[in-house]
This record gives C-alpha cells, structure tokens and sequence, in this order.
C-alpha cells in the first residue's frame, strides 16, 4: 500500500527528525539508573513505576522508541506540543535528562493490552494493515509495523498502548490541536470517530 506523494514527503521529513534526535543521543551513552532516578521523581505518578500506566488517559511509554521519546520531551518543554502537564513536567528536563529517562523507558518491558469490542477489531484491522487509498487513509502498517512494535528512530510503538489515549492522539491529530507531526495530521484527516474508535481499540490488543 503506497503513501500519497504529500504523505511519503512528510513521513520522510518525519523520520529524517527524528533520526536527528537519535544522532543526538548517540553522542553521549544513556545513563539508564540517572533516567530511571528522573522519572521515579518525576513521572512515575502518572506513567507507572516502570511505564505501564494504569491509567487509560495517560500512555504507556515502556519499550517505546527512545527517539520518539526525546523528540515528544523537547517538544513539549518547547510548546511545540501543546499539554499543560507535560509541558510543566518537561520544562524542568535537561537534555541529558530526557535522554537518560528515554532509555530507561525503552529497556522496561511493556504490558501487553487488550481490544475489547469484536466489531471495533475487525474495522481497525482493516484500517490499520489496509487503509483506505479511495478515502486517502494510508495504512498504519506502514509506518508502525503489523505488529505496532514502529520502526526505531523513525516511527513510534503502538502495540498495546491505552485505547483512550489512542483515541485522544487520533482525535487532536485530525482536529488540528496536536501538530507537531508532518505526519500525522495528514493521516488522521478522513477518519471518522467511529473508526479512530475502531483503531484504538484495535492498536490496544496488538502484541
């Protein structure tokens, strides 16, 4: 399934910054036991002690894609990502501290998820390894891999991530009020709530 023209530019630039940030990284070696003192005292409270949040509006962050991480971090501490929290919570992060709390996320094991609607599956399957080109809805696959594991300093991991924060990300992207994405804004511009339903709850169930 092929990208449309705008949507591979903006997946390539996408990746190209993040990429950035993983070059960043490899200039000084993570400190896994300074990130995981950081996010016990800074994090933990809302993210869980090692990144599985219970709680279903805020994301688990254990195994995501540390690049990802660092990049969501700076963009939060510079407002390109709009959170009251996290933009609080960032803005007391060095660079060394986003950083060294990345990796110590990207060690931790995730818990798996779960979907819990058969009909909301069945569509989000769909969407997520087929799209839907007639509707320009690229599919998820793509970028996120089958199994929603990303593709490292590229693309984020899904699988297994909260179904209402899924949904609350989908949502913003395509309603404009989360840009800090190329990306993502084009991707989410044509779905329907019932099908970012439908996605979350597909994306929470992947392993």
């Amino acid at each position: 399934m092929k990208l449309l023209p705008s949507m591979l530019a903006a997946a390539a630039l996408a990746a190209f910054s993040i990429a950035g940030h993983a070059a960043d990284a490899a200039a000084a070696p993570p400190d896994l036991a300074r990130g995981q003192q950081v996010f016990t005292a800074t994090c933990a409270a809302c993210h869980g002690a090692d990144g599985n949040s219970a709680i279903a509006m805020y994301p688990k962050l254990a195994q995501q894609v540390p690049e990802y991480l660092i990049k969501q971090l700076t963009d939060f501490k510079s407002g390109k990502r709009v959170n009251a929290i996290m933009q609080g919570m960032a803005a007391t992060l060095s660079d060394a501290d986003m950083r060294n709390v990345a990796y110590w996320l990207a060690s931790q094991k995730d818990k798996p998820g779960f979907a819990t609607d058969k009909d909301l599956v069945a569509t989000g399957e769909h969407l997520y390894l087929g799209g839907a080109m007639n509707r320009h809805i690229p599919a998820c696959a793509g970028c996120h891999s089958p199994n929603g594991a990303g593709i490292p300093a590229q693309y984020p991991r899904l699988a297994g991530q909260q179904e209402t924060y899924t949904a609350a990300q989908l949502t913003a992207f395509r309603d404009g009020t989360r840009a800090n994405s190329p990306v993502m804004p084009q991707v989410t511009a044509y779905l329907t709530d019932h099908e970012i339903k439908a996605l979350a709850d597909y994306i929470a169930g992947l392993h």
